[in-house]
């Protein structure tokens, strides 16, 4: 599987982005999807989830309430819509493919290229 991640960019603090993550392949609504972001610290950190038909979701208590983790089947694309963003937003964001559709999941050793999302004080 190819995962691409897109839609990073910098912002002020306060602003919002919308992530964009691309797979391939025919499957996509039988797994589960989820993005994960890389601070500058080198500390990798769930984010959020959804399930293959996207009727449950999952977020990190940090991010509850600003991000909102969807998907599009019909076009095999996850998003991850980013409000109220706060320097410490400031990473990496990789999307994952989960190993069921179910959740929760463990996530398949698949990372693709990654967003950079900046957010600037």
């Amino acid at each position: 599987v190819q995962l691409q991640a897109s839609g990073g960019g910098s912002v002020q603090a306060g602003g919002n982005l919308r992530l964009s993550c691309t797979a391939s392949g025919r499957t996509f609504s039988s797994y589960s999807m989820g993005w994960f972001r890389q601070t500058p610290r080198n500390e990798r950190e769930f984010v959020a989830a959804i399930s293959g038909n996207g009727d449950k979701t999952y977020y990190s208590d940090s991010m509850k309430g600003r991000f909102t983790i969807s998907r599009d089947n019909a076009k095999n694309v996850v998003y991850l819509q980013m409000n109220n963003l706060k320097s410490q937003d400031t990473a990496v964001y990789y999307c994952a493919r989960g190993t069921v559709k179910s959740l929760p999941t463990a996530w398949q050793p698949y990372w693709g290229q990654g967003t950079l999302v900046t957010v600037s004080s």
